[in-house]
Order: C-alpha cells, then structure tokens, then sequence
C-alpha cells in the first residue's frame, strides 16, 4: 500500500486525531454551546465535555437568615458567566434523602442549585415547626435574588424555580401558591401535611405513627429542634388550610411538575382538583418505586433535567 510521506496511513489517522481533539480543547467558552441551551451531552450521566476555565462550575458553602436564624446550605453554581437559572431544592422530614444527585445533574445541565436545612433541622438555629419552614422557603428566594449573591453566584433572579422531595414538595407547592413570581414548581414523592393532619384526626393507626416518629425525630440527639406535641398539633390545626387541593387555583397558572409513587395518597387528587382549576401547564407521573425513588435515581434526574429544559425553559 502507498503512503504519504513516507507515513503509514494508521499514524495518519493518529495524527488527524490528536489534531481535532487540539482544536476542541482551545475552542474559547463563548464559542461553546450554552450550558443552559439544549444540551449537546447527557448531563445526568456525563461530566461536561469542555471545562470553562474563567467561569468554571463550584461550589459555595453559605449561611442565610431566617427571621433573624442561622440557615446552612451550599449554592452548586453553573459553568459559565450565567446569569443562571436557579434551583432551589428543599428535602423532607427530616431530609435524610437529600437529593444532590438531582443538584449535581441540574447543574451540569447549566442551572444553579441552592441546598439548604430549616430552622431546627440538622442544627441549624431556632425551632422547627411547619409554619417556620414555609417562612423559611420565603427566605431563600429572597436570598437568592439578593443583589450581592445574583452578582457573586451568577443568578438570573428571574429564572428561580422551586422542586421538593416529600414534604418539601408540599412546602414548594405552597410557597408557589403564596409567590406568582415562581413560574417553575415540582414536586417528587409530596408528602401533603395539610392530609397528613386530616388523617391522623380521622385515624388512630395515622395518629399513633405520626406521634412516635415526632417523638423519634425531637428526641435528644435527633435531627430536628422542636416539641413532639407542638408539632403534632400544628398539623392537626392546619389540615384544611394546609391540603394542596384547597390552593389549586393559586397553583394553576404555575408550570408544574409532579411525580410520585403508586402508593401515594394525595397525588390523584391534587392532580385532579389543578385539572378543574385550569392548570395548563402540569406535567403528572406515577412510577412503581418507593419513597425515595431508590432503584429510579438516574430516571428521576434525567426527567427532572427534561422538564427544567423543556418545560421552563432552564
């Protein structure tokens, strides 16, 4: 066979090769497709595929207030100048299922995401009851819009959206219905707390569960800062105001995600009571798995990431 030059085609190609992947390596950033455009990798299972060097992703570990309390979290910032469009992420009861796999993929796939615990919880400041944590939720969207983090963190303040697990779900829910300006909602696995304390005033079996994990929860060394008794009270007391489907019509001009699981109790009627209020914008799934989507994770990010990018526009 002839060759060029006295080279063998194989080295060639070799050459060809280690030429192209030059080339990709010095391409500046801003000639690289936008991290928050349509992805050109899948960003739930792969790293990006070139490192942007002067605005690359990070990590900042904060603290903000909350009705004058200390609340810890981490801020997962996007590659890229930004602004970006932010996450805020809200775990359960207590929140031993954090879901920073689902943060790490919707950062990759170019939005940013802000972690953080309520007060009372994981020894943070103050006391923890339903009430504080919504006002807590309160608190991280006005952080995050905050002048300085928007500058230092690369946030469009105009892009925030909310996504809950368990009983974060139900606390995104709510806060979406008390703010309009949250376009982008979801909700994984809700754990409505207003049908929590309609069923454990209906139930004794729901009131005699409810009442030993509160006790387990509060005890000495637990992971939450409260009375047992206060807290079963407070959802006892705010059954009706606190139920999901008695703030449909708030939700319904909101973009919407809901999945959960096919042992959920509320997922079909709240899905009902946002059909006749005219939610337009709902996107509704139920898979068999469990309560933290255990054999489902990788599922889970990738129709997050869909939604985030498909739905909202993220």
């Amino acid at each position: 066979m002839s060759t060029v030059r006295g080279h063998s085609p194989e080295l060639l190609g070799v050459l060809l090769i280690a030429l192209a992947f030059s080339a990709l390596v010095l391409v500046a950033p801003s000639a690289l497709p936008a991290q928050s455009g349509t992805p050109t990798y899948d960003p739930v299972t792969v790293d990006p595929l070139v490192l942007d060097s002067v605005f690359p992703p990070t990590r900042d570990e904060l603290s903000f207030t909350s009705v004058g309390e200390r609340l810890n979290g981490l801020m997962l910032v996007a590659q890229g100048a930004g602004p970006h469009p932010t996450v805020i992420l809200l775990h359960g009861y207590p929140g031993n299922e954090r879901n920073l796999d689902l943060a790490q993929a919707i950062r990759r796939a170019g939005s940013n995401v802000l972690f953080f615990s309520y007060r009372g919880a994981w020894g943070n400041g103050g006391t923890f009851s339903f009430a504080n944590a919504q006002e807590d939720v309160a608190s991280a969207i006005r952080y995050v819009r905050s002048p300085d983090v928007v500058k230092r963190l690369r946030v469009d303040p105009s892009r925030v959206a909310v996504i809950g697990h368990s009983m974060g779900g139900w606390l995104s829910f709510l806060g979406a219905a008390a703010d309009p300006s949250i376009a982008c909602v979801g909700g994984i696995e809700v754990a409505d707390f207003g049908y929590a304390g309609g069923e454990i005033m209906r139930s004794h079996r729901a009131d005699s569960a409810f009442t030993a994990r509160a006790i387990w929860l509060t005890g000495p060394g637990g992971p939450v800062h409260a009375s047992s008794d206060a807290l079963i009270a407070e959802v006892k007391a705010n059954a009706k105001s606190g139920a999901l489907t008695n703030h449909a019509a708030e939700l319904s001009g909101h973009t919407l995600l809901l999945i959960d699981n096919t042992q959920n109790a509320v997922h079909a009627s709240l899905v009902a009571a946002l059909r006749r209020a005219g939610a337009g914008h709902l996107t509704e799934e139920v898979w068999p798995t469990d309560h933290v989507f255990s054999d489902r994770r990788i599922a889970l990010a990738r129709e997050v990431v869909r939604w985030l990018h498909s739905a909202c526009g993220y």
